[in-house]
């Protein structure tokens, strides 16, 4: 279904997907799209997004501090080290999804992301290297035009499942490229689009 810009009380126009809710309004206005360098933040989006599969993403955002709580605030280092107990005690925490598949992919992610940390490019670097270092701006008018997957999600997908990442199908990691900014895809109208497009920049390189 094709839904164009929404104008919202406060004057603004946004895109139509976070309705009235405060919490996905925030979330549109100040994350999503926003060129995302963090190697840690990112791992954290990518298994977010994971969790999503199947559900919404407000059930997620709504869920996201019990998340961070749950999962040490998403330190792949004290991830990749859960014991089965720790599933077990995952699986029976009602402030998450409780998805065991999830989970124990969620600890073998964080393992291929020590790798790619320890022994490969750095994950940040990984990831934008597939962009040149800079967000693609696309300039849809309604959510007809949103494409749920891109060759170049398929082809980062592929890489990420290589490297033994789980739950990064070409959907998914397109969600997530949505979300850290490396596609923008506010539509063209609304208010975020042009923020978004002024964010293009090269990270800024660790002194070695």
């Amino acid at each position: 279904m094709s839904r164009a810009p929404r104008l919202h009380p406060d004057g603004k126009t946004r895109c139509p997907w976070p309705g009235e809710d405060p919490l996905y309004v925030a979330y549109h206005d100040t994350e999503w799209g926003v060129p995302e360098y963090d190697d840690r933040a990112l791992y954290e989006k990518l298994i977010l997004d994971g969790f999503q599969a199947g559900l919404s993403w407000i059930t997620i955002l709504r869920k996201r501090d019990n998340f961070r709580k749950a999962f040490d605030d998403f330190q792949p280092e004290k991830i990749a080290r859960y014991t089965d107990k720790k599933v077990h005690a995952l699986m029976n925490d009602v402030g998450i999804v409780r998805n065991r598949a999830k989970i124990e992919g969620t600890i073998l992610s964080a393992k291929s992301y020590l790798d790619i940390m320890e022994n490969g490019p750095g994950f940040s670097k990984l990831l934008w290297d597939f962009m040149d270092g800079r967000p693609k701006v696309n300039n849809f008018k309604t959510t007809a035009g949103v494409p749920a997957s891109t060759p170049l999600s398929v082809q980062i997908s592929k890489e990420l499942s290589s490297r033994g990442f789980k739950f990064v199908g070409p959907t998914i990691v397109y969600a997530f490229m949505q979300a850290t900014g490396m596609v923008n895809d506010h539509l063209v109208d609304c208010h975020c689009h042009a923020t978004c497009s002024k964010m293009q920049r090269k990270p800024r390189l660790k002194a070695k």
